[in-house]
């Protein structure tokens, strides 16, 4: 089960380069409402919640792995309805790599989140596959919950064609009653779920799941216009 409990801990970190032969992250093709994730951790505008926050390239950053949950909230954002978009590298290593983007926050355990296993992407068990992207909202409804009560209505599998140790752009459409998900370059929704919480506003932030870490670039907040 997710936990809600989280302990802050120091957010800054030395440089150090990318994962051999995973490459540097993919350039943006957004402006003006683009986050330079590595600018916003120098600027300490990024608060790390039972993580540590280091530089790994100019523009990405990289959530270190632990027990529980962890968050590296974007101080900056302030997010009601609209999209969230970011690149984001896992690991194909089983129950090792749980990363995403969280929205919403009313407070450091409470929050929604849609996250990537890269782990299922291509798994053989129809199980595990079915279970490689997930919607959650904390502290009530983590996957634990849903699976139980709402099987398969909060989680998706991904497209084949997306490696598990590969950048791979994860895009929400978030309004008052629901969210879209999109993974990879599909044109088609990977899922569309139902909005679970009852807050509307708040801050963008990287998520990263139990005994977990994960890479993150590119993060692109636009607000739904009025």
């Amino acid at each position: 089960m997710i936990r809600g409990a989280f302990v802050i801990v120091a957010t800054l970190g030395p440089l150090v380069a990318c994962s051999p032969g995973r490459g540097a992250p993919p350039p943006t093709a957004a402006s003006g409402s683009a986050i330079n994730l590595a600018e916003a951790l120098d600027a300490k505008k990024l608060r790390g919640v039972n993580r540590t926050v280091t530089k790994i390239h100019p523009t990405a950053v990289r959530l270190s792995a632990a027990r529980d949950a962890g968050v590296a909230w974007v101080e900056t954002t302030s997010f009601s309805n609209g999209t969230i978009e970011v690149d984001v590298r896992g690991r194909d290593a089983y129950q090792q790599s749980f990363l995403g983007l969280t929205f919403h926050r009313k407070d450091d355990a409470t929050y929604e989140a849609v996250f990537l296993r890269p782990f299922n992407f291509r798994a053989t068990d129809p199980v595990r596959k079915q279970h490689a992207v997930q919607y959650i909202q904390m502290p009530d409804n983590d996957y634990d919950r849903l699976r139980r009560e709402a099987p398969e209505e909060f989680e998706n599998p991904v497209d084949t064609s997306i490696a598990p140790t590969d950048w791979v752009r994860l895009r929400l459409v978030v309004t008052s009653t629901a969210v879209q998900i999109n993974v990879g370059s599909v044109t088609q929704p990977t899922l569309e779920v139902r909005k679970l919480g009852q807050v509307y506003g708040g801050q963008v932030g990287l998520w990263v799941g139990n005994n977990s870490g994960g890479d993150f670039a590119n993060l692109v907040v636009t607000p739904e216009a009025k």
